[in-house]
């Protein structure tokens, strides 16, 4: 952790179609574990990963994770990539926030394990590695060991900006929350109650899902 910086935020990034109790879990568990002021959760606006799949639109997915962390104090919810035009990618967000919040805070972009093996792939990652601290959350049942012989082979400068922090299990997804609402299947407790309401009353998700979904 940077102990010198003035101020250090953690950065929540994702598509949030709809937004759950995983994600919320994860944030608290990391903003706990390294003592951060802030978790600002940006949602993704365009988001270039999945640019063949079906995505629920922007400003109804920003108005779900307002609802989400309107109780946190220690919760931030940011419009700037669903305000961006064109693909949202993190070296531009974070890019933003640095411009933003200042050369002496410190920003942790938050990830989980599963998504930080593809780090090599994504925009501008050395760029990134000058920007933010990389977290890498791990569940039980993560493979540790493979984990570890992949850090181990990053370029150096990547080895020592990332951050791995086990966090609490909670078999929840995005995915599946959209193939229960299509079903008509119950939703109560794997979400903020306010989300689940938001979700029936404008009949989100009630058109059956994409085949090709992966679990977020």
């Amino acid at each position: 952790m940077e102990k010198d910086a003035l101020c250090r935020i953690g950065i929540m990034g994702g598509t949030f179609d709809p937004i759950h109790f995983g994600h919320l879990v994860l944030a608290q568990s990391v903003q706990d574990t390294l003592g951060l002021q802030k978790i600002l959760f940006i949602p993704t606006g365009d988001p270039p990963h999945k640019k063949h799949q079906s995505v629920t639109d922007a400003a109804r997915r920003l108005e779900m994770v307002q609802l989400a962390i309107e109780d946190n104090p220690g919760f931030a919810c940011s419009p700037m990539e669903v305000d961006r035009q064109g693909y949202s990618y993190t070296v531009d967000t974070l890019e933003q926030l640095k411009v933003q919040y200042g050369s002496m805070c410190a920003l942790y972009f938050i990830t989980g394990a599963d998504a930080i093996v593809d780090i090599l792939v994504w925009k501008d990652v050395a760029r990134l590695a000058k920007l933010c601290q990389f977290v890498a959350a791990t569940r039980p049942g993560t493979d540790k060991e493979k984990l570890s012989n992949f850090l181990e082979d990053l370029p150096g400068y990547l080895q020592k900006k990332v951050e791995i922090i086990q966090v609490p299990a909670l078999e929840i997804s995005s995915s599946d929350i959209r193939r229960r609402v299509a079903q008509g299947r119950p939703i109560t407790y794997l979400l903020p109650k306010n989300v689940e309401n938001y979700i029936w009353e404008n009949k989100l998700y009630q058109q059956g899902v994409e085949s090709n979904e992966t679990n977020d």
